[in-house]
């Protein structure tokens, strides 16, 4: 019972914490103001006025949202991937104490991490002011592959310093 607490009650708490901040309306979570008054917006437009890309069929510069929203955009970009890496990373390390196939607990935590980022995008869906996006998913499962490789290097290496 202790081990299920150990390393399944983690995975509890963060799969809460994303639901939670998926179930927030973009109002709520807008960084704009915080990032107008603690960075220099001229500075910023000056470096990254020449950047310019599509995400989501949007385009993605300065000119189109303004510093803070293009500053802003990276800032919640790198949340999905940090968030699902902490995600994938707590997935392998639950089964990493079941299982002895690397394989298959690098498989069944990507699969799980994939599932829960498809969920939360269509959760969002259901959110005001919040868009569902299938690149956001992508995002979601190139950060829980990262943290399960991440895990599966970690606990491969305390297992050989073990035997």
């Amino acid at each position: 019972m202790r081990k299920i607490l150990i390393y399944y009650l983690p995975i509890f708490i963060w799969a809460v914490m994303i639901f939670y901040s998926s179930s927030q309306p973009y109002e709520k979570q807008d960084l704009r103001p915080t990032i107008s008054d603690f960075l220099n917006l001229d500075f910023v437009e000056s470096l990254f006025s020449t950047t310019v890309f599509n995400y989501a069929g949007e385009e993605i510069s300065i000119e189109s949202m303004g510093p803070a929203h293009f500053i802003e955009f990276f800032i919640r970009k790198g949340a999905h991937f940090s968030v699902y890496l902490g995600l994938g990373f707590l997935l392998y390390r639950a089964f990493a104490i079941h299982l002895n196939n690397r394989l298959t607990m690098f498989l069944l935590s990507w699969i799980l991490t994939i599932a829960y980022a498809i969920s939360d995008e269509i959760h969002q869906g259901f959110t005001p002011n919040r868009t569902p996006l299938m690149e956001d998913v992508m995002i979601d499962t190139v950060g829980g592959l990262v943290g399960i490789s991440l895990a599966l290097f970690f606990y491969r290496n305390i297992r050989r310093k073990r035997i």
